[in-house]
């Protein structure tokens, strides 16, 4: 396939360039620093095209023409769930960028969506339920999925909407609570702050996210509509940082409890990936 990924240089971005490329795919890489670019260890792999998809994405637009699918995966603002930009600013700009895609010809859009579009519901989450967003971010993400929908019904395409759960691995936010982890035991630190650890959660590393992109994308169809992208698998945030601890050897000391519970999240929850089931058996 020939495939256009915006958000090539972010923390999914780039792993979703690096899995297409070594499958023997061709890439075109877009993002907004084409220094960062330069950066990128599939540098030379993938045609780069430096561009801000809200103040221009003709040049986009044109590249796409001649692809078999676009991947939109460029999102600005993240990991603040909570302002208001999402729906002022990024829905507003996406809408407009994905609108002039498919009026271009784009036939098969993958985008990503968030586990946040179900809101505080508990459990499983399967791709049929109905979406509750309390967030900013997803309502704008919730909104966009349904406006493309909307728009499939004037002009059809393809449409592939890879709902993200929580990921880990090299690129991830700094912020984040592994990336954290990773540093205080590289510190030394003696003691490591957290919640309690009790919720549940549903984590894949990125790199199998950036696999499940390629899955879908080559099988679009077996595999449209919203798709779960996630293990599957509850596992308790401690749990997971106890398994960390364990896989480095560190010794550190678990401070539970010293950080509330985020009020974004429902204290249990975890994805049913259906869709992508049976095609990650096949490989």
């Amino acid at each position: 396939m020939k495939v256009v990924v915006t958000g090539a240089t972010g923390f999914v971005g780039r792993h979703v360039v690096a899995c297409f490329v070594r499958e023997g795919h061709s890439v075109v890489a877009v993002a907004r620093d084409a220094q960062r670019g330069a950066t990128m260890p599939w540098h030379g792999q993938a045609e780069f095209v430096a561009c801000d998809l809200a103040a221009d994405f003709g040049l986009v637009i044109e590249h796409s023409r001649e692809a078999d699918a676009l991947i939109h995966l460029a999102w600005p603002g993240l990991p603040n769930y909570r302002d208001f930009f999402h729906i002022g600013r990024n829905l507003l700009a996406d809408v407009a960028f994905l609108e002039a895609a498919v009026a271009a010809g784009t036939r098969q859009l993958m985008v990503a969506g968030t586990c946040l579009e179900y809101g505080m519901q508990y459990g499983p989450l399967t791709e049929e339920m109905e979406t509750r967003p309390h967030t900013p971010y997803g309502f704008a993400k919730d909104a966009l999925r349904k406006s493309l929908e909307l728009l499939r019904k004037q002009q059809p395409f393809t449409l592939q909407w890879l709902r993200l759960f929580y990921m880990y691995g090299e690129g991830q936010n700094p912020n984040s609570l592994l990336a954290q982890l990773d540093r205080a035991i590289e510190r030394g630190d003696v003691v490591f702050n957290m919640s309690t650890g009790d919720q549940l959660r549903d984590y894949l590393p990125v790199e199998e996210v950036a696999a499940d992109f390629v899955r879908a994308a080559t099988n679009s169809e077996r595999c449209s509509g919203v798709i779960n992208c996630c293990s599957g698998r509850p596992i308790s945030v401690f749990d997971l940082v106890r398994q960390r601890c364990e896989a480095r050897a560190s010794s550190i000391q678990l401070n539970r409890g010293h950080y509330p519970y985020p009020d974004y999240e429902p204290m249990a929850f975890w994805g049913v990936p259906a869709k992508l089931a049976p095609l990650r058996q096949a490989t």
